[in-house]
């Protein structure tokens, strides 16, 4: 055996008596309750878990505890970096994906209660009436609530083959409520509606920026030139965002060559800027877009993007103020998280999205708080950070530090409320009464294809009586003195639209019927589609 052998050997005996101490030392110090422990590298969490793995009186639920401790961890960066066990991921990506079998609504349990968080526009749950906001609690026979009854189960029970029935029993306003729900294939396209509102204008309705978006609106926005279409309404209103490159590409088509759309910047993430190439479809077309509360992420990159190249007028009120981009981590198991790494900013400079520094119902309840400050039924009440303003390409002045202020205000319209209507509303009297009008006429709704027919069949049903008597046999609502008179001129374009949706038209239908209550179309429709700079 020569030297470097010898000398080989005795660097690994040291470096074993080396691990032996260091191990002995550890030990030592954790029996006296007094571990060495670190924040680099996360030592100190995963310090603590292995020693609950090894101490703890009872079995230890591992993946329960890690994905608890993930869930905790990142909820402490921002509200929008999130864990995704698989059933979540699933039902996220298909969503923006492709169709599934199922019932059509997206919830969340906290409490162990699950919430609608969403029903998936002209799906099966929509038709029959329900709403955000209703509490599950049972499906067919199975209590749900209260039972601590797993997520991924509800999903498996309330999904199945498209053609069978299921039976869901909500909660809503204190009132319970069964629904007979007919599965079926759950359409996840993002262009909700498109039509011509007069010989010049046209709609189109955006539900979400999916896989599909650029295309199925420049598939509509082709239909709408060949009608004739000389100015847009493009409604943005509860579009909660989705891919960032279909903002990008649905921006594109709107702006000339150069102009900025968002730049991105974040502490590990180099600033991107990205801008128009000036090909779009639609770069001469006057534009109007349609905003609100709801309106979020990817829909306010495109609206700040209109703006702040003086492009078009938005309309409506206040967006979300979501400025945060996320990418997804996958991991083998099947779950993911989306991990926030950059801001995104406006052509201006705006970073739009609201605060969230204070604690997580602040920011969970922010719309609330705008309801309850007046900012939902005052222009003067609208918060701006006055300290944050920008200057659009053409000189006028924005603002930044939570969403996107419009060029047109609209207040939320409280008039028309009146406790008949509440009470439909309530008990989803409407959807219920156009579900047994299409019962009665079927054949001759699935053959109307043009809104003339549609209108015509429509009069002659005498809708108004119809409604009347069917909320007080069906659901024992009464109508007191003159309240019809109140009423009427808000309930029956409702109706109309409701019942126009089982035609070969589908939401076309019931967008159009709808726009005679629509304010903010109305006022679109009013104001110039142009802004006036400086």
């Amino acid at each position: 055996m020569d030297r470097r052998d010898r000398n080989g050997i005795w660097i690994a005996l040291l470096g074993i008596v080396i691990g032996m101490l260091i191990t002995l030392i550890l030990s030592l110090c954790l029996r006296q309750g007094r571990a060495r422990t670190t924040y680099s590298n996360w030592q100190k969490l995963n310090l603590i878990l292995d020693e609950v793995q090894r101490n703890y009186v009872d079995t230890v639920d591992v993946k329960g505890m890690t994905d608890a401790a993930v869930v905790a961890a990142l909820a402490k960066l921002d509200p929008h970096s999130v864990y995704l066990p698989p059933v979540e991921l699933e039902e996220s990506e298909t969503e923006l994906a492709g169709n599934f079998d199922g019932i059509g609504i997206q919830f969340n349990v906290p409490n162990d209660t699950a919430i609608v968080l969403e029903v998936i526009p002209g799906g099966p749950s929509e038709k029959v009436g329900l709403m955000p906001g209703d509490r599950l609690l049972k499906v067919d026979d199975k209590v749900i609530a209260g039972v601590r009854f797993p997520q991924d189960s509800m999903v498996r029970r309330m999904k199945g083959p498209a053609g069978t029935k299921v039976h869901v029993t909500v909660l809503r306003d204190k009132e319970e409520t069964t629904f007979e729900i007919t599965r079926g294939k759950i359409p996840v396209h993002c262009v909700d509606a498109s039509f011509m509102i007069d010989d010049k204008t046209g709609y189109i309705r955006l539900s979400k920026f999916s896989r599909t978006t650029y295309q199925e609106v420049n598939l509509a926005a082709l239909d709408l030139l060949a009608k004739g279409m000389e100015r847009l309404i493009f409604d943005l209103r509860d579009n909660t965002g989705g891919y960032f490159d279909q903002a990008l590409l649905l921006s594109d088509m709107f702006l000339d060559r150069g102009d900025e759309i968002v730049y991105l910047e974040g502490l590990h993430h180099k600033r991107e800027n990205y801008t128009a190439d000036g090909k779009g479809l639609l770069r001469s077309i006057p534009l109007s877009v349609l905003i609100n509360e709801s309106t979020a992420s990817s829909s306010e990159i495109f609206a700040g993007a209109i703006q702040d190249n003086d492009r078009g007028v938005i309309v409506g009120r206040r967006s979300f103020g979501k400025g945060l981009v996320q990418e997804p981590r996958y991991f083998t198991d099947g779950s993911a998280i989306r991990i926030t790494v950059a801001r995104f900013y406006t052509p201006s400079g705006r970073c739009i999205q609201k605060p969230y520094g204070d604690s997580e119902d602040d920011y969970r309840y922010d719309i609330l708080r705008r309801y309850s400050d007046g900012e939902m039924f005052e222009k003067d009440s609208v918060k701006i950070d006055t300290s944050a303003v920008f200057q659009t390409a053409g000189g006028r002045t924005v603002y930044g530090g939570g969403g996107i202020v419009p060029d047109v205000f609209v207040p939320v319209d409280t008039t028309r409320a009146t406790d008949f209507f509440v009470a439909c509303n309530r008990k989803a009297t409407q959807m219920r009464f156009a579900s047994d009008i299409f019962d009665r006429y079927k054949s001759q709704l699935l053959a109307i294809d043009d809104y003339a027919a549609l209108d015509a069949f429509l009069d002659g049903l005498n809708l108004p009586q119809r409604f009347i008597q069917f909320a007080a046999t069906r659901d024992r609502i009464q109508l007191k003195p003159g309240e019809w008179k109140e009423t009427e001129a808000y309930l029956v374009p409702q109706l109309r639209a409701l019942v126009g949706r089982y035609s070969k038209l589908g939401d076309n239908a019931f967008y159009k019927l709808y726009l005679p209550v629509d304010e903010t179309v109305r006022i679109a429709l009013e104001a110039p589609s142009t802004v006036e700079v400086p």
